[in-house]
């Protein structure tokens, strides 16, 4: 998980009251303070400022961040420093509140609750437990765990008091831990040092959300082509057009994106897979119609996910 999927996550909750109540025909029983955790994780706890520094590690590898998160005249500023390793800097400014992503919206459990939908709670079981203590702070436990083989299981631990996410882990197949950050201190609320107080890094990269109704600049793959198949419940976060090279899709947690490029001769037969935490990348060379092809899918799924996305790609006018 790179700095940008760092921000992703650092989301502030909501806590709500406790129960249980199902959430539609065929829809599964869901805890009510869990579900409205999810919904507020849409965005309408980001409104909370708050910086620390905070661990991330990654199978071997532990890295040691700064992060400040602003809200000021209903946008939010982003930054998140390494402190450890390269000098290197991620900035998001200048966001609007109101603006929703797709991602936003699949959270939105109210809303998917109206049009009949399950939404996330079809694929995650979704429960709160006990927290525990995450930089002096208590917490609450929200978890979601996958009902299918597709995607991974999450662990947000969130504080009482600011409901600001103080600790995230994404879980594999039987409980082990792949990717995992967490503050070590926080501060929460007023008072956070203006960006332009701090020191820029020696590189900065300048992120920036996609717009969910404009395609993503890049070359054209002069190449139709369409997923055969996602994981149930993955939705595009773009209007990426048939024939984009990149088209990129999320069930609200999870995000992977989907390369197509066009080769001058076929590859020999084969796959290569990198793992790094919760991310992997899987390449493999196909032929969709007469063109070579080569396929790569990136992002915080199973390796086996990947492959069957790759496998379902088709090619199209």
């Amino acid at each position: 998980m790179g700095g940008a999927a760092v921000l992703r996550w650092l989301t502030g909750l909501l806590l709500a009251a406790s129960g249980t109540v199902a959430l539609g025909q065929g829809c599964p029983e869901t805890d009510p303070e869990a579900m409205a955790l999810l919904e507020a994780l849409a965005g309408q706890a980001e409104a909370v400022s708050y910086e620390g520094v905070l661990t991330l590690q990654r199978g071997n590898s532990l890295r040691m961040m700064a992060l400040r998160h602003g809200v000021e005249d209903a946008r939010v500023s982003e930054e998140l420093t390494l402190l450890t390793g390269q000098e290197a800097q991620v900035v998001r400014g200048d966001h609007p509140l109101d603006c929703e992503h797709p991602g936003h919206q699949l959270l939105r459990a109210a809303a998917a609750v109206e049009q009949g939908d399950c939404g996330l709670a079809g694929h995650y079981r979704i429960t709160t437990a006990p927290g525990e203590r995450v930089a002096g702070r208590r917490a609450v436990r929200l978890l979601l765990q996958p009902r299918d083989m597709y995607r991974y299981g999450y662990v947000f631990e969130l504080d009482r008091e600011s409901t600001v996410l103080l600790k995230g882990t994404i879980v594999g197949a039987g409980g082990r831990p792949l990717e995992q950050f967490q503050f070590a201190s926080v501060k929460v609320g007023a008072g956070a040092p203006a960006a332009a107080e701090r020191p820029a890094a020696a590189v900065v990269h300048r992120a920036a959300p996609p717009h969910p109704e404009v395609p993503q600049a890049g070359p054209d793959a002069g190449l139709g082509w369409s997923p055969g198949w996602l994981p149930a419940g993955f939705v595009a976060t773009d209007s990426a057009g048939p024939h984009s090279v990149r088209r990129s899709y999320t069930d609200g947690m999870a995000t992977f994106s989907v390369f197509v490029e066009r080769l001058r001769e076929p590859l020999r037969p084969g796959e290569g897979v990198v793992r790094e935490g919760s991310t992997v990348s899987y390449t493999r060379g196909l032929t969709l119609g007469a063109e070579p092809v080569l396929i790569t899918v990136l992002g915080e799924i199973p390796v086996n996910t990947a492959r069957m996305v790759a496998d379902a790609v088709q090619r199209v006018r």
